[in-house]
């Protein structure tokens, strides 16, 4: 029904201004008890078999939503109530920040991908604490952090720790983005020295926690067989806990749709072969040593199947999710029970 009927819909508008829509009726539908038990009945498969526990913490299944969608932790019960075992929030920054100006994201539909060049628009911080603290762990939740756009890379790493102070109580792991192409300079902080410096600053401060947390670096699938040894190293040095393999990429390598020299951060099918081979990649010279989540083109199970044998522990989705809807999650969970 919805590749069918509700994408066609929903497709002749702008996806920003659908994505926003989509939340309204998510958020509104699943208040009622009938929406939401019918829904939960329909996508969620809730078998033992399926949890995993990866870095310490135990998820109900492995297949989490990706960072970017609900960037200001408005709906993440919603979304656990359609099957995903994780939701990861954010990016957030410490101040709030309206991002890159409109039109700034685009579909690519000949190419089942999307291009966004977004800015890491959210409402700070602060105001996902404040709905983070409804959540009394029912959910298992990853917090993805970032810097502001008029912060220079000096002080970057101030931001990022304001972010995990506020966040710290309320998620249960977090996500370093230095990956993301739509804020100036940000990728730079990639670059080995300063990924080091950053990252140990932020297990100094975890370190002086009670119970210190899991802390993931995402990272881009541009990177260089170089560089990738270089993130297997860092992930050595500082004792962080994973890899998130892939962020969006800057190549627009064999596309065919109209606006496919739109600036910003691809995702989607033309993602998937290169995503699955970072981590492969990582996984083979790390000997396996640190857990992965793997996303970038999961749009069948097939795709989800072969990120996790290529090393993968937990897999996330988005444009998938958005071109395939919910039973995608199903379809992957119920996949994995037969693999």
């Amino acid at each position: 029904m919805y590749t069918s009927i509700i994408r066609p819909i929903l497709f002749k508008f702008d996806p920003e201004k659908v994505h926003h829509f989509t939340f309204s009726v998510l958020k509104n539908g699943l208040k009622l008890p009938f929406v939401s038990s019918v829904l939960a009945k329909k996508y969620a498969v809730n078998d033992k078999r399926l949890e995993r526990e990866v870095f310490g913490l135990n998820f109900k299944n492995p297949v989490g939503l990706a960072a970017g969608f609900d960037k200001n932790a408005m709906l993440y019960k919603e979304m656990d109530q359609l099957g995903f075992g994780f939701i990861e929030i954010g990016t957030l920054t410490p101040k709030p920040q309206d991002g890159n100006p409109k039109k700034r994201l685009f579909r690519l539909q000949e190419d089942a991908g999307i291009i966004n060049r977004m800015g890491f628009n959210n409402e700070g911080v602060e105001a996902a604490v404040k709905r983070l603290k409804e959540n009394n762990g029912q959910v298992l939740i990853g917090g993805n952090i970032g810097k502001n756009k008029v912060t220079p890379n000096e002080n970057a790493v101030d931001d990022y720790k304001i972010c995990f102070e506020a966040l710290f109580p309320y998620v249960d792991y977090f996500v370093v983005n230095v990956s993301s192409p739509n804020t100036p300079n940000l990728r730079a902080l990639q670059d080995k020295e300063p990924l080091k410096h950053l990252l140990h600053s932020l297990q100094t401060l975890n370190a002086e926690k009670e119970k210190s947390k899991p802390i993931l670096l995402k990272i881009a699938p541009d990177l260089t067989e170089s560089q990738l040894l270089d993130i297997i190293e860092i992930v050595d040095e500082t004792k962080i806990a994973g890899v998130i393999a892939t962020n969006t990429t800057i190549s627009r390598e064999d596309l065919t749709s109209d606006n496919k020299e739109e600036m910003g951060g691809l995702s989607g099918k033309p993602l998937t072969s290169r995503s699955t081979e970072v981590i492969k990649f990582l996984a083979d010279k790390s000997n396996r040593s640190f857990p992965i989540i793997g996303v970038g083109g999961i749009h069948s199970a097939k795709d989800a199947l072969e990120k996790l044998e290529a090393g993968a522990s937990l897999v996330q989705l988005y444009t998938g999710f958005v071109y395939e809807g919910p039973k995608l999650i199903k379809e992957i969970n119920e996949a994995i029970l037969k693999s």
